[in-house]
């Protein structure tokens, strides 16, 4: 069905929603023109496209008739639904699938509502917020998967809770990352712990570009300043538009006596070599042990799996064959080793890797970051 096989595509994508206002926030874009927003979503590469249906956030069929006539992106109506007739309305309204709410129906009603969804040949996202909810989805014929951050009861976000949460679902469904995504670092955690797709809403509908902004949170690579010592540094990196902030604790000019603080629209990686330590860090960037240095590459890990593959220069050495073995290696790459912004933007083009890291090019000193440089690095890898 449509809207389960654009989430299968390769590569990492969103639901892009389109919404007016929220009970938890209020009014967002309550002027929203859900046509123009539709093809800015479908513009910028969305994997579908999210429409609420309930009043309480200012919806309506006539969006999702509205959006259908517009776009050919698939369709998700999103609503509080518990019969066959509300699945019967999305379906003659143009959607793909319906969002069932597992905080709502009990197994036997959420059962019978996937087997009217089938029948109706529609898809369905099978929304979870805790553990519970996430053991019932897999013990549920769902083959997409949402996992919540916001408690819709509270309306409390807990993002620490549902990245925990993305780690333990079923690898055998397709897994979406719910609310509370803002930055691009924001959604690469939720795809590191296991997310096929994020579904990002409020952040789109508040931004004077909506599909600007989901390209944003889409686009790749992500941006590391490594070898941080200090925080004004590490502030200064953020507020560059940094996604990852990196503190090398091994012995070396650039070692941090610890991991610093950032706030959470960044990813923060401790480097080590040889061996790990327990840190507070979100990834570890670990380098072998060679001849009394690091060794050429690195892997990178979540909480002890790897996830990615640094690809490094020889320790004090070029290679021209750097660039190309960045290239030819599969899965996430980090290309590290020789950028700056002089060089960075080409070895973007040639690679294309799901991240890029630089220490010496934004140092005045060893450990001690020139801030322009720094400025001048970020820029030049968007």
């Amino acid at each position: 069905m449509r809207f389960e096989a654009a989430l299968h595509r390769p590569g990492f994508g969103a639901i892009a929603e389109f919404k007016r206002r929220s009970p938890s926030a209020g009014d967002i874009r309550p002027d929203g023109d859900v046509v123009a927003v539709a093809r800015s979503y479908e513009q910028a590469g969305a994997r579908a496209m999210s429409v609420l249906v309930d009043e309480r956030f200012a919806g309506s069929w006539d969006d999702l008739r509205a959006a259908r006539a517009a776009t050919g992106l698939p369709l998700l109506a999103k609503g509080f639904f518990s019969a066959r007739d509300d699945l019967e309305t999305a379906r003659d309204a143009g959607a793909d699938a319906v969002l069932l709410l597992l905080r709502d129906l009990d197994d036997a009603a959420a059962a019978h509502l996937l087997g009217v969804a089938d029948e109706l040949r529609l898809d369905t996202l099978v929304e979870a917020h805790d553990a519970g909810e996430l053991a019932r989805a897999a013990a549920l014929p769902a083959r997409v998967i949402g996992v919540n951050a916001r408690d819709l009861s509270t309306f409390t976000i807990d993002r620490r809770g549902q990245l925990a949460l993305l780690e333990h679902a079923p690898r055998d469904r397709v897994v979406i990352a719910e609310s509370a995504i803002a930055t691009r670092a924001q959604a690469a955690a939720a795809e590191l712990a296991g997310a096929k797709a994020i579904l990002v809403g409020s952040t789109l509908m508040r931004a004077p570009d909506p599909g600007e902004k989901l390209h944003e949170l889409l686009s790749r690579p992500l941006v590391k300043v490594c070898g941080l010592t200090r925080q004004e540094d590490v502030d200064v990196a953020v507020a560059a538009g940094a996604d990852l902030v990196g503190f090398v604790l091994a012995a070396s000019p650039r070692r941090a006596e610890a991991v610093l603080d950032a706030p959470d629209t960044v990813l923060r990686v401790a480097v080590f070599v040889g061996e790990t330590e327990d840190t507070d860090a979100d990834l570890v960037q670990l380098y072998g042990r060679e001849g009394g240095h690091r060794s050429r590459d690195a892997v990178l890990l979540r909480r002890g799996e790897q996830v990615g593959t640094v690809i490094d220069l020889p320790w004090g050495e070029d290679d021209p064959s750097h660039l190309e073995r960045a290239r030819t290696t599969p899965g996430r790459v980090m290309l590290a080793g020789g950028l700056g912004p002089e060089n960075v933007a080409a070895a973007i083009a040639e690679v294309r890797p799901w991240a890029v890291d630089s220490a010496r090019s934004t140092e005045r000193a060893p450990g001690v970051k020139d801030h322009a440089a720094l400025r001048r690095w970020v820029e030049a890898t968007r």
